[in-house]
């Protein structure tokens, strides 16, 4: 299984590397060939044990397929920008391109440096790598963006150090490489452009997502470090986490946006949530669904309560979550997307900040969360916290976020880059849902080395395509350009790596769709 997910991202690479076909491309090349064989020393470590930290269990690394996906990003993004002539962002995508690289070789270079015997052909070929990426980022980058590229490195280093210790079982290190690797360069980005302030130059909305994701994990670590020394679950503890909740919130979040947007955000977001009558009709309709997503949760906890053998909910009643993804995201994709960008943002806070009330038992409601989510785990929430709804939100939302709105001057990009804002309806709301629903209850033919079966990826493809089609009914945005056998590849691509990659496919999956696409 490992072996065919290593093919099937190879497969990716030399695709990007066909389009592209430029110095940073043979570098991922390059960086691939490398993480094929760091993945397996990685992996010996996780079996024997021997890793600095606790990573989650019953997956393998994902050095490889996680290693790919921001330099890939940073590489496809370069190439669209320079096709527009938008200098500034073709710049941004090498910066994005050369961070990925580098933090995939330092996770590399910790795990050599922590086997034993010292691997050597492994290490020769991490220093093959090693020194091409270096001097072609020596020969690209200006001074002021290494000193970038490698204060985002410090920040992950520093990061991965608090997490991961204080976060056991929560990631593999593939994971860890992909959500702690983009919180520092999101970080990093806030502080840069805090530093940097132009009046007017900018979207608010960029900066609003800089500004709650950096916001929410300060909160979190703050928390952390307080809960150390006193009882989370006491009412007293409940009254001062919320209290300090709103301090940190009005005190420093809304001032620190203040500074970026200059306007008083709330107001600024008021406005532009009601801001025309399409908003509105979205809104309503948005709440509507979220109600029933928690009605679908009150229900199947109630008839957990009458049956006392069913412990744990199935995997097509998980999949109704993803069906209500889908119903929200779409109507958004093709009516506002701004709009859908900031709501996104919202919820992703919410969820995040209902995590902490729940991992910390704040009271009212932290131990009634605990009850109501224990029942749709499964095996990947294996660590302290419950993720797998916030990695269904990110997978959704990451398409939106990383569209690079300014290299697209009509609101979109032409042929198969078109659908890259759909990457997260079409693999995970679509995809994964139709393979997980049909290779569960109909499929029998299983692909060697794992559980998915043949039925349930074709029957995924098969779906992909059909949402393609409603796609080019419903949107008048979207102009393929003929470009229909290579939106079939990737379809294929990304649901043949759905059946064999044992990392979170709600967050791997549509961010290589997305790399597919703008390929």
């Amino acid at each position: 299984a490992v072996l065919v997910e290593a093919v099937l991202v190879f497969g990716v690479v030399l695709a990007v590397h066909a389009a592209v076909w430029d110095r940073f491309s043979w570098c991922a090349l390059a960086l691939a060939v490398q993480a094929f064989y760091v993945q397996f020393k990685w992996d010996r470590l996780l079996q024997l044990g021997g890793a600095v930290f606790q990573f989650r269990g019953a997956a393998n690394s994902g050095l490889l397929p996680a290693s790919m996906v921001i330099p890939l990003l940073g590489v496809v993004m370069k190439e669209r920008c320079q096709a527009a002539g938008i200098v500034y962002f073709e710049r941004f995508g090498i910066v994005v391109a050369s961070t990925g690289m580098l933090l995939a070789l330092f996770l590399s270079v910790l795990a050599v440096g922590i086997t034993k015997p010292v691997p050597t052909n492994t290490c020769i070929l991490t220093g093959i790598a090693g020194s091409v990426i270096i001097y072609t980022m020596k020969h690209s980058l200006t001074v002021s963006e290494v000193i970038e590229v490698l204060e985002v490195l410090l920040i992950f280093v520093y990061l991965s150090m608090i997490l991961l210790y204080l976060l056991p079982r929560c990631f593999t290190p593939g994971e860890a490489l992909l959500v702690l690797g983009g919180v520092s360069f999101v970080l990093n980005q806030l502080i840069k452009r805090s530093l940097n302030v132009i009046e007017g130059r900018g979207d608010p909305i960029d900066f609003f997502l800089l500004v709650a994701v950096v916001g929410v994990v300060l909160l979190g670590l703050f928390f952390t470090v307080l809960f150390i020394f006193m009882d989370s679950g006491t009412w007293i503890s409940s009254m001062f986490f919320h209290m300090m909740t709103a301090v940190l919130g009005l005190g420093v979040i809304m001032p620190w946006l203040y500074r970026l947007i200059h306007r008083n955000p709330l107001f600024w977001l008021l406005q532009f949530l009601f801001q025309t009558q399409t908003r509105l009709y979205l809104l309503v309709y948005w709440s509507f669904l979220a109600a029933s997503a928690c009605g679908v949760v009150f229900y199947q906890n109630a008839k957990r309560s009458s049956e006392s053998k069913k412990h744990q909910a199935s995997t097509i009643t998980r999949k109704y979550f993803h069906f209500i993804v889908v119903a929200t995201y779409v109507p958004g994709l093709i009516y506002d997307r701004q709009l859908l960008y900031v709501a996104a943002v919202l919820c992703l806070a919410v969820f995040i900040f209902l995590e902490y009330v729940r991992y910390f038992r704040i009271k009212p409601f932290g131990q009634t969360l605990r009850h109501l989510l224990s029942l749709f785990l499964d095996e990947r929430d294996s660590g302290p916290l419950i993720l797998t709804h916030i990695y269904l939100l990110l997978g959704m939302s990451l398409p939106v976020w990383l569209f690079p709105r300014s290299c697209a001057p009509k609101g979109t990009l032409p042929g198969a880059g078109a659908l890259v804002p759909y990457s997260g309806v079409l693999a995970v709301g679509v995809g994964d849902t139709i393979a997980s629903v049909f290779g569960s209850t109909m499929g029998e033919i299983k692909w060697p080395g794992t559980k998915k079966t043949f039925e349930g990826t074709m029957t995924a493809i098969f779906a992909q395509i059909i949402a393609v089609a409603l796609i080019l009914i419903f949107d008048s945005s979207v102009n393929l350009n003929s470009s229909y056998a290579w939106i079939l590849a990737s379809v294929s691509l990304v649901s043949l790596l759905e059946a064999y990659t044992t990392q979170i496919d709600n967050l791997l999956l549509p961010l290589y769709l997305q790399i597919m696409l703008m390929a």
